[in-house]
């Protein structure tokens, strides 16, 4: 028998509709977190959600049907929904956690189960893998029958929750509103991708009378116009070209599920989600009077770090994956955590990346500071007295280069690509800090089948030297080189 396809990774289970991501796999993958908690609560209740992707609200009533029958109370979402609206709802009601369907920022074909713990953030590995082992078990039974489609109609029987107007409220708590109101405020061009960001953010904006504002690509498309609801460069051309024609100061996007963040200045300009992660930390500890530590990723830019040290503070670092940065959220311990991959949240809000409040935070400190994008990162540049330049590489590669890559990764390198090596860091992958204060991180994707290289230097020229350099290293690794 072929080994079971439900594997988590660093933010759930992903697979490609029809191929692994089927409602047989689905109805075995319920029934795994079912079991898990039920074996905590004898009563508990999950949200069950999900994004605007093909058969979404499908897999959600098939999904709900499952845990109805186990002994799991399902409050099934009225609408498509933003992962971080599912958290606070979590936390809102006080309920064992949520079944969300999405597969976030990767592209039309596939599809994605996360599943958010009570504490409203991704599940920890230790969760995970008691629900991979209890999957696997179940997918070596005999198939049962169970219906190819949900009806329709199976909504009616459960409870239906919308979870907009609280979410939006906490919205209201968080950012200042008050900034967006004044006359000089920045004008605004949001994107959402075709996502769940729709609905939420522009209705925040609205709600609190911010009226110098347009949305762009709101309407459903399954197909996402063929390119995948990723808040990359090249994702967010049209939204460059909306902010330059419209003359606004500010372009804001959110990703198929609104949990990552895309930003674009005036110009037209996509800026990298770790400059934007830097420059709201500095803002946060100035607006908000909070002088406390900031978390990263080991993947992220160490300007953060350079921010914090202005300050008086220091940078924890995490694996990759948004579920470590949340505990640190949880515990009150940072003012923000953020990820490269444009995840973000905020002291005091939910232990999930919340790709809108991230947005409205850009553009309340754009108006509060009265400067562009470009202005303020330049000034936080000469106050940190250097420039940090970060880049990310992808690299898609057959199994025999990968294995023999991860083979040479776990040698210990004094020199590498020239550069002699200051310090070696093994948090997640390989991550190799060179004694100019540049450096170079290696490690498979937890959400996709490719390595990703991130490199960071004083210089965007010198990362992707670095990056062009890595990855002719990859590949002569391969060939015994």
């Amino acid at each position: 028998m072929a080994s079971c396809p439900i594997k988590f990774g660093t933010s759930g289970w992903r697979g490609i509709i029809a191929e692994d991501f089927t409602f047989g796999n689905v109805r075995i993958a319920v029934a795994a977190i079912a079991e898990h908690v039920l074996s905590r609560n004898r009563r508990p209740t999950l949200l069950v959600a999900h994004d605007t992707r093909f058969f979404s609200e499908e897999f959600a009533r098939a999904a709900a049907t499952e845990l109805s029958n186990r002994g799991v109370r399902p409050l099934l979402c009225t609408a498509a929904v933003p992962t971080p609206a599912v958290a606070c709802e979590i936390r809102r009601r006080k309920i064992d956690g949520a079944i969300n369907f999405t597969a976030s920022h990767n592209p039309a074909e596939y599809h994605g189960l996360k599943f958010s713990a009570a504490d409203g953030g991704p599940a920890l590995p230790e969760v995970t893998r008691d629900i991979e082992a209890c999957t696997a078990k179940l997918y070596a039974r005999p198939a049962q029958k169970a219906p190819a489609f949900p009806s329709p109609h199976d909504a009616r029987a459960f409870e239906q929750v919308d979870l907009a107007p609280p979410y939006l409220a906490r919205l209201g708590e968080l950012v200042r509103f008050d900034e967006l109101q004044k006359q000089n405020a920045p004008r605004i061009v949001y994107d959402a991708l075709h996502g769940c960001g729709a609905g939420y953010l522009d209705r925040a904006l609205k709600e609190h009378g911010v009226a110098a504002h347009q949305t762009i690509r709101a309407e459903r498309d399954v197909l996402f116009e063929g390119s995948g609801p990723d808040v990359s460069e090249e994702n967010l051309k049209r939204l460059s070209e909306t902010v330059i024609a419209h003359r606004a100061q500010i372009g804001l996007a959110t990703d198929g599920d609104a949990d990552r963040f895309g930003i674009v200045d005036a110009q037209g300009r996509w800026i990298s989600p770790n400059h934007i992660l830097a420059l709201l930390y500095d803002y946060l500890i100035e607006s908000r009077g909070w002088n406390l530590d900031a978390a990263r990723s080991v993947a992220t830019s160490h300007l953060l770090d350079a921010v914090a040290a202005k300050h008086g503070r220091k940078v924890r670092q995490t694996p990759v994956g948004f579920k470590y940065i949340g505990q640190l959220i949880l515990q009150d311990a940072i003012v923000l955590g953020g990820e490269e991959s444009a995840g973000l949240s905020i002291r005091g809000h939910v232990p999930e990346k919340d790709g809108i409040l991230a947005c409205l935070l850009v553009a309340e400190m754009i108006a509060a500071r009265q400067a562009p994008l470009e202005e303020q990162l330049r000034a936080l540049f000469c106050r940190v007295g250097r420039e940090y330049w970060p880049l990310r590489t992808n690299l898609h590669l057959a199994e025999d280069v990968k294995a023999h890559a991860v083979e040479r990764l776990k040698s210990d390198f004094a020199e590498f690509l020239g550069k002699r090596v200051a310090q070696t860091d093994r948090t997640d992958g390989l991550k190799l800090i060179f004694d100019d204060g540049s450096w170079i991180l290696l490690r498979l994707s937890g959400t996709e089948p490719l390595m990703r290289v991130y490199t960071e230097s004083a210089t965007l020229q010198e990362s992707a030297r670095l990056a062009e350099a890595a990855r002719a290293w990859v590949f002569a690794a391969a060939a015994g080189g």
